[in-house]
């Protein structure tokens, strides 16, 4: 049986970052909100709570019944769950006289306590709260102290449980990772055996036992998500699998055919789908960016829906759908207010009445990329950058044309490739080139000419909530405008973004 750390969320920032770290020791664990979680949860070894937005003192603070697991199996409070459990059971909880945030150092180790053995005095550990812990109920006591907060670390008597006001999981406690080893391997025992093989050998066995002899459809894009759960459906089930790849013009140059072979030359069975002409014809005139996105969407929807009716007897429909995504579906606040309208298969209609098998929904995206690697995909595929559902729809600004397509797919391809040739590719986490709608005066040669902008962008994000812009060589940028300039019939003038967001976003519209 599996073994899984439950982590209750109580709306931290650093959730998901708990999970991550958990994972790193080769341990499954699962996030689910601290006013929702499954009564049962097989191989259940420890649970850790979360920090939070709130202040056990608020009113309308979090406040679960923790009896369920309390003395049954280990527990870990992070933060806000330390406090809340110091809190309910009689300890003083109060606005801190000095509001500690940032770097703090422990000053006192309890080397007794299993939770924090081995790690070192002086150890750098990362605080982000304003209330703490000034007394300890019955039964607590210190186990972690820093030169400002007496209680940063307690245990309890008779109980495998535990609270910190710190986050270990961040990369600025030095010694965090030791400290969730203690209790992940030491305390909750676990074996540390969720590694890629065996997710991919207890993945392709479930698939067989649910899929049998049944037909699945899969939309592919060409990206990490729709690919890996290819290849780990076709692990399963083989030629049971079709694939259909809509070319919607909106790709990188040469995207299709180069992707198509990939797929084909890894067993895929797919369909490559030309719809290039469809999908400018439905945009022509288009170029308000939310509407642009839906004609996108629905155009994709449409063409999909034929091209899986030509499938006789298909029962599933495949997504890429990974564990983030679940998150925010069922996130503290209740589900995302805003779902992105490119999502291709996300959005697909009721009327296909398919029921729906999402193969990587336990797994962040690092880990999809590992398991991808496993598999064999190439690495043009599995290292390739976040490239966005509309593909260059969103990245020609006003309305699209063929002529515009054809610009930006030669300025993009100039752009990635000398990313590639400079090293600087895997430096990038994104990289995008945007054609404005606006032209300015150039000289070439004698001649004057007045032709189109492009503007170059590069980010470095680790999850696209937030991201800074990527300090290119100036040798570089230079040598790229100059490519671009005179390799590229159209364009007179490269600029290059230096927007970080927030406040701008990543993708232009």
């Amino acid at each position: 049986m599996q073994e899984t750390i439950l982590i209750l969320d109580f709306g931290s920032q650093y959730t998901q970052l708990i999970a991550r770290r958990v994972r790193e020791l080769n341990v499954y664990c699962e996030i689910h909100p601290y006013n929702n979680y499954p009564s049962s949860i097989p191989g259940l070894k420890g649970v850790i709570l979360s920090g939070s937005p709130f202040s056990v003192r608020d009113g309308q603070a979090p406040a679960p019944d923790l009896s369920a697991f309390r003395g049954k199996f280990p527990l870990l409070g992070v933060c806000y769950g330390a406090q809340y459990m110091a809190h309910s059971d009689g300890g003083h909880v109060a606005a801190s006289s000095i509001r500690e945030y940032g770097r703090a150092n422990l000053s006192s180790i309890d080397q007794q306590c299993l939770l924090v053995k081995g790690m070192q005095l002086g150890s750098q550990v990362w605080m982000s709260h304003g209330d703490t812990i000034l007394d300890l109920p019955e039964k607590y006591q210190v186990v972690a102290s820093t030169a400002d907060v007496n209680i940063a670390g307690f245990s309890i008597k008779g109980e495998q449980t535990f609270g910190i006001q710190f986050h270990p999981e961040v990369y600025h406690s030095s010694e965090g990772m030791t400290l969730l080893h203690n209790f992940v391997v030491s305390i909750c025992q676990c074996s540390q055996s969720w590694t890629p093989t065996s997710f991919i050998e207890s993945s392709v066995d479930a698939l067989r036992k649910k899929l049998g002899n049944d037909r699945v459809v899969l939309g592919l894009s060409g990206g990490v998500d729709s690919s890996v759960a290819a290849m780990l459906l076709h692990r399963a089930i083989g030629k049971n699998l079709y694939c259909i790849f809509v070319d919607n013009g909106l790709l990188r140059k040469n995207e299709f055919e180069k992707v198509i072979h990939s797929y084909l030359d890894l067993g895929l069975n797919v369909k490559g789908v030309d719809s290039r002409d469809r999908f400018l014809s439905a945009l022509k005139g288009i170029s308000e960016p939310e509407k642009k996105r839906k004609v996108i969407g629905n155009t994709f929807i449409e063409v999909f829906d034929e091209e899986a009716h030509t499938i006789e007897e298909v029962k599933w429909l495949a997504q890429g759908t990974i564990y983030p995504d679940i998150i925010e579906s069922i996130s503290v606040a209740g589900p995302s207010a805003t779902i992105k309208s490119h999502h291709n298969v996300g959005g697909l209609p009721d009327f296909m009445k398919l029921s729906v098998v999402e193969p990587l929904n336990a797994l962040f995206k690092d880990e999809v990329r590992i398991i991808g690697r496993e598999l064999g995909l190439p690495s043009f595929i599995i290292d390739r950058h976040p490239f966005p559902g509309p593909g260059l729809g969103i990245r020609i600004l006003g309305d699209i044309t063929a002529e515009k397509v054809r610009i930006l797919q030669e300025v993009d391809d100039i752009y990635v490739e000398g990313l590639l040739t400079h090293g600087l590719y895997d430096k990038v986490w994104q990289a995008a080139a945007i054609l404005l709608p606006i032209q300015s005066v150039g000289v070439m040669g004698d001649e004057r000419t007045y032709e189109n902008v492009v503007a170059l962008r590069a980010v470095n994000s680790t999850d696209g909530m937030t991201a800074d812009w990527t300090h290119l060589p100036y040798e570089f940028l230079a040598k790229v405008s100059n490519d671009i300039i005179n390799k590229v019939r159209g364009v007179n003038r490269v600029v290059y973004d230096i927007s970080s967001k927030p406040p701008a976003t990543i993708e232009w519209e």
